[in-house]
């Protein structure tokens, strides 16, 4: 199929794409990488009267870091940000999470501010961002607002982005030293969106605990699925408590199915997806504990 008519407009500047979200609010549709809304206008599921196309303003591509921070351009390419020496020492996470995402080709397109605001279920970023503490630069004409992941992921395909507003960039959290983490994720096929993924930090505290946890998942819910009780569980857990971090993992893992109800499709049942989420659980929760010397 080819898409509906619509009208191209290719702004040069920040100032002229908010310029033109304004004029034309829900009518139009951001072009970013194309990944997921070129296959939507060929299927004619998505129908913009409106194509803005983000794709001559450099500006909006960029990593930065700061000693608190490493920021990233909205329209940073997938791969840059996956192979960029800030993120892989700073935000590992994230680059471990990127490189999980479709193949080489989709993520040399593909833009780290469009997954984000695409909200793909399943996407990868979306967890890391909530797992990470991402926060989010929304920028109109009305001015610029920043909004946490609890915000801005506001159910399926839908952000707290308003029809004139544009995501500029994502501010990732740089997470103390020593911190361990792991995103594990499994597909029915290499490239293809995860049945379920999760990610996991964990904060030691300097004698063979963990001082803080934070799991997400993805592909059990309508967004990033945050399970604060498998927190509470993994950082509450002390030295000595016997069974080791292979037991705190099994019981974040049981905390964690309990919690979820996944939904059911052609690729999988509710009760396969709980049951892969609690073994993924315990896979990313054992890996991040040795990346942070974590041994209780």
């Amino acid at each position: 199929m080819k898409p509906a008519p619509f009208k191209y407009l290719a702004p040069r500047g920040l100032k002229e794409a908010v310029g033109a979200l304004r004029e034309f609010g829900s009518e139009a549709k951001v072009l970013a990488g194309g990944q997921s809304l070129v296959p939507l206008l060929a299927m004619r599921l998505a129908r913009p009267s409106v194509l803005v196309d983000l794709n001559r303003l450099r500006a909006l591509s960029f990593v930065r870091r700061s000693s608190e921070e490493v920021t990233i351009g909205a329209m940073t390419r997938q791969r840059e940000a996956e192979r960029h020496r800030v993120v892989a020492s700073k935000v590992p996470l994230l680059g471990e999470a990127l490189r999980q995402i479709g193949h080489p080709q989709i993520r040399n397109r593909g833009t780290v501010g469009g997954s984000m605001a695409h909200a793909d279920p399943s996407a990868e970023l979306p967890a890391a961002a909530s797992v990470l503490g991402a926060s989010f630069l929304l920028v109109s004409e009305r001015g610029e607002r920043v909004v946490g992941c609890e915000e801005f992921f506001a159910g399926y395909l839908a952000t707290a982005l308003e029809p004139d507003e544009l995501l500029a960039e994502i501010r990732f959290p740089v997470p103390p030293p020593g911190t361990g983490w792991a995103f594990c994720e499994v597909a029915r096929r290499h490239g293809d969106f995860a049945l379920v993924g999760v990610a996991v930090l964990l904060l030691p505290d300097g004698s063979g605990g963990c001082a803080g946890a934070r799991v997400a998942l993805t592909g059990v819910g309508a967004g990033p699925v945050r399970i604060p009780e498998a927190e509470a569980a993994l950082s509450e857990a002390r030295p000595g408590d016997g069974g080791g971090c292979a037991a705190a993992a099994v019981e974040a893992a049981s905390i964690v199915r309990g919690a979820i109800d996944p939904p059911s499709d052609i690729h999988a049942t509710s009760d396969y997806r709980r049951q892969l989420a609690g073994v993924l659980v315990e896979r990313a929760v054992v890996q991040a504990a040795k990346r942070a010397g974590i041994h209780r």
